[in-house]
């Protein structure tokens, strides 16, 4: 969809290449309120599986868990320009791309 309408595109494949730390505080700090809890993909089944619930957990663990299973990063991050979207939609993505 984003080549189609002339993007150029940069894709990371996050289980070949993980994020570092600095990289995730980085996008934590791009993305703003709610930060981490943005960022986290709080219904993954990753996360079912290590028998957490995500209301439980603090930032900081939060950040951590994405840094050691990448399933736990919330798909897809797009950056438009200066927008940074995180675990957007179709729909979203395309008025994104309008505006």
């Amino acid at each position: 969809m984003l080549v189609q309408n002339g993007v150029n595109v940069a894709e990371r494949d996050y289980f070949k290449e993980p994020f570092t730390e600095q990289e995730l505080s980085d996008l934590v700090a791009e993305v703003g309120e709610p930060g981490v809890s943005a960022m986290f993909a709080s219904r993954s089944p990753s996360l079912k599986k290590m028998g957490l619930n995500a209301a439980e957990l603090s930032d900081e663990r939060k950040l951590a868990l994405m840094l050691e299973e990448p399933r736990l990063v919330r798909r897809p991050i797009v950056r438009l320009g200066d927008r940074l979207l995180i675990g957007a939609s179709v729909k979203a993505i395309t008025e994104a791309l309008a505006d």
